[in-house]
């Protein structure tokens, strides 16, 4: 007989789960791994020394309430270390703010092509997910305005957004500011926000300082290259700094982590080589796809989006695979036209470059009488 088992809460087994980009390929034993978005530089050398150091000490719990790392990041930013909290990654920040002001039947609203694990936290909770329609592969403002309703409790959006790679000047979100409820959480997740030089962004942390409905999270993962110790923050308004307080774990960040993200602040040579790199490099591949007659979207981050047709873009993604390059599909994101490559190094885009024209080439053949 057939136990029926404890059940699940509402929403949690209408979850996908989410599904990282692929690190390896048999055969190859370091492939070109351009599908997470990752540094291709990887970590400060001082990052990594203090990870080190640390390490000595994991038998001690860490500091839970993470008062070097918040001061930290307060002096590198010029903000209020009391209104910052840190979290495993950005992602738990997502998932305790979702939990702490959504619920059953609420809504949460992201952009179409938005990050997928915003929806994967709305369910969590029992909260409806809402994809607005984009326009041109950016955020609606007015759309995403029109689809507030008094359900609505969160609206997640991605600045620079991915993985399309658009972003949203400074008048844009303070039009959806204006426009919202005060009891609508916006988060504005600037996971990319190092990356970008347009006169017309913000990453938005004086926002938080005279509103008190937003929300800004970072990520050390990506220009810091720390995505395996797993470390992010979020600059809030007083209120709702001292719920996430409430609801987070104890000791949530660990020690390691936040000794590497310390010494990553700390290193503005590192950083600034790695601007410079993204800087270098994606106009390159940008013009060197285009070049081979693909469609690659605009982006101010350090991936570009590109569209494979008339080709099949799985096969493209299979066959660089094949060849040893790992580039990401966009399927679940509702583009199964497109690709997402990130910008690596300048060997792993040669790479890259040489296995699409050994496709094409083939491709040619193949379609010869």
């Amino acid at each position: 007989m057939k136990m029926a088992g404890p059940i699940p809460q509402p929403g949690i087994l209408g979850i996908s789960p989410y599904v990282g980009g692929e690190s390896k390929v048999p055969g190859f034993a370091k492939p070109a791994r351009l599908a997470s978005n990752e540094n291709p530089l990887g970590p400060s050398p001082r990052a990594v020394e203090a990870y080190m150091r640390a390490a000595a000490e994991l038998h001690r719990y860490p500091d839970g309430a993470a008062t070097a790392i918040r001061y930290a990041i307060g002096a590198h930013h010029r903000l209020d270390p009391a209104r910052i909290v840190c979290g495993t990654g950005s992602d738990e920040i997502f998932a305790l703010l979702t939990g702490s002001y959504a619920g059953e039947g609420d809504e949460v609203l992201y952009s179409a092509h938005g990050f997928l694990a915003y929806p994967i936290v709305a369910r969590s909770v029992g909260a409806v997910p809402v994809a607005v329609p984009e326009k041109n592969l950016t955020t609606d403002v007015d759309a995403l305005l029109a689809a507030v309703t008094p359900r609505t409790r969160m609206i997640f959006l991605a600045n620079p957004n991915n993985p399309t790679g658009s972003y949203l000047p400074k008048g844009e979100i303070e039009r959806i500011l204006d426009g919202l409820p005060e009891t609508v959480l916006l988060v504005l997740d600037a996971a990319y926000a190092e990356y970008v030089d347009r006169a017309d962004y913000v990453a938005g942390h004086e926002w938080v300082h005279d509103r008190p409905n937003i929300v800004v999270t970072h990520t050390f993962s990506k220009i810091y290259g720390l995505g395996s110790a797993r470390l992010g923050w979020a600059y809030c308004p007083p209120a709702i700094a001292d719920v996430l307080n409430r609801v987070r774990q104890p000791f949530n960040v660990n020690a390691p982590a936040m000794e590497a993200g310390i010494a990553a602040l700390a290193d503005a040579e590192h950083f600034a080589i790695s601007k410079a790199h993204n800087d270098r490099w994606r106009p390159w591949l940008s013009d060197a796809l285009s070049a081979l007659g693909f469609t690659v979207h605009p982006s101010v981050a350090n991936f570009l989006l590109v569209s494979l047709l008339p080709h099949d873009a799985e096969e493209v993604r299979l066959f660089v695979k094949s060849r040893g390059v790992l580039i990401r599909q966009m399927g679940s994101y509702g583009l199964p036209d497109c690709l997402r490559i990130t910008i690596g190094t300048e060997e792993e885009l040669a790479q890259l470059v040489a296995a699409i024209e050994a496709f094409l080439f083939q491709n040619e053949r193949r379609s010869r009488p």
